[in-house]
């Protein structure tokens, strides 16, 4: 019989170990999950996160753990903590964890961090082939928030041909069902002469000389949140934000325009999401320009237009029109965006104005308290201002 080295019985000794190991911070893991969970049913709040920083101190590798991890966090509302596992569990994956994304897009879009949850939700969408319900579902929520109607009314629907039964989907697109759509023009009748199209929905696209039943529903929809286009137009449209979907930005900027070109340059929808593509290939100008458009001339119904107009301007070193139009995004989102007022802070410090950057910290700070998700950061970032406003 064949001697085996003592050295390959040590290295086989270690790699056991090593293998227990692995499996022993697993099941650790898992155990300390239990017990949080146990602790935080019997309102035992201290213990519970004791538990699980435990685990998110931890060098294991576990990724499953770490999601779990996220989930716990975010039901205890600790939401860094909760984005800080979810991000780590991602990492461990190599970025391919679709559900791990989903749940960070989540929390994040429950921080108001509109533009990370954006990507959160978009990588979970994009690993899965757009082919995940419920990533499209909760896009269709951060869209939602954004005052961006037509586009949540799309995910929901993506999310409901994927999965009839998503009951939260086809709920959430019933409610919907009376706010904004864009909608394609219906055929004239011949020997009318053509009406201009409107981006704001306010005229009919249906001739006097219809039938009173089709002029009923051309008035239901000229007095709704309806927008009409052309066929071609809103195939641009669609073309334009398959494009962008899946990060071909270029395209998505050329079906944009081309879809403008044909509206006299001006399509509320489109512009603003022309100056998304725009922003993310860093040709701020450009993004600028359509941003304006839209304050300028539907300011109020898509609020959303001037935060990201006040991004462009702290990005530009144009601060006192980034404080006004963070202060414009603050006024016309209800329920107030937390995130908003700490960008409104932090472009007021840069100013040199701590007492109102101060003014607006203690804002966030009360908005996060009552929502029950005041970070551990935010008292001493307070204490930071209040020293520098004296």
């Amino acid at each position: 019989m064949k001697k085996i080295s003592p050295l390959l019985i040590v290295a086989l000794i270690c790699g056991l170990a090593v293998v227990a190991g692995a499996q022993t911070g697993a099941e650790r893991n898992r155990e300390q999950l239990k017990a949080a969970q146990d602790l935080a049913n019997s309102d035992k709040r201290a213990e519970a996160l004791a538990e699980l920083n435990k685990i998110a101190n931890s060098t294991d590798f576990d990724p499953i753990g770490f999601y779990n991890l996220g989930n716990a966090f975010a039901r205890l509302g600790e939401t860094d903590a909760a984005i800080g596992a979810y991000r780590h569990a991602i990492e461990q994956r190599k970025g391919a964890y679709s559900r791990a994304y989903n749940n960070l897009g989540v929390v994040l879009l429950r921080a108001g961090r509109w533009d990370e949850a954006y990507d959160a939700f978009m990588s979970a969408l994009r690993l899965e082939n757009f082919r995940y319900a419920e990533a499209s579902y909760n896009l269709g929520r951060l869209y939602a928030a954004r005052g961006q109607n037509d586009l949540a009314a799309r995910a929901w629907r993506r999310a409901l041909a994927i999965d009839p039964q998503h009951a939260a989907a086809a709920e959430a697109l019933a409610r919907g069902a009376n706010d904004e759509r864009i909608v394609v023009e219906r055929p004239r009748v011949a020997g009318t002469p053509n009406s201009p199209n409107s981006s704001s929905g306010s005229e009919s696209a249906t001739p006097k000389s219809a039938p009173a039943s089709a002029r009923s529903v051309a008035v239901k929809l000229a007095t709704s949140k309806t927008l009409i286009l052309d066929q071609i137009s809103f195939d641009y449209l669609q073309r334009a934000r398959d494009a962008s979907e899946r990060g071909k930005l270029l395209d998505a900027v050329n079906n944009f325009q081309r879809l403008l070109n044909r509206q006299g340059g001006y399509f509320a929808p489109a512009n603003l999401e022309l100056s998304y593509a725009l922003l993310s290939l860093k040709r701020y100008d450009e993004a600028l320009t359509q941003l304006i458009a839209v304050t300028q001339r539907d300011g109020a119904r898509y609020p959303v237009s001037y935060y990201h107009l006040a991004r462009v301007y702290e990005i530009k070193g144009d601060l006192k029109n980034a404080e006004s139009a963070f202060s414009q995004a603050l006024a016309a989102n209800v329920p107030t965006n937390s995130q908003f007022l700490l960008d409104l802070s932090r472009v007021r410090e840069k100013q040199g104005d701590f007492k109102g950057a101060l003014e607006a910290m203690e804002r966030y700070a009360s908005v996060v308290q009552q929502q029950g998700q005041k970070p551990a950061w935010c008292d001493e970032r307070l204490a930071q201002l209040r020293a520098k406003a004296q």
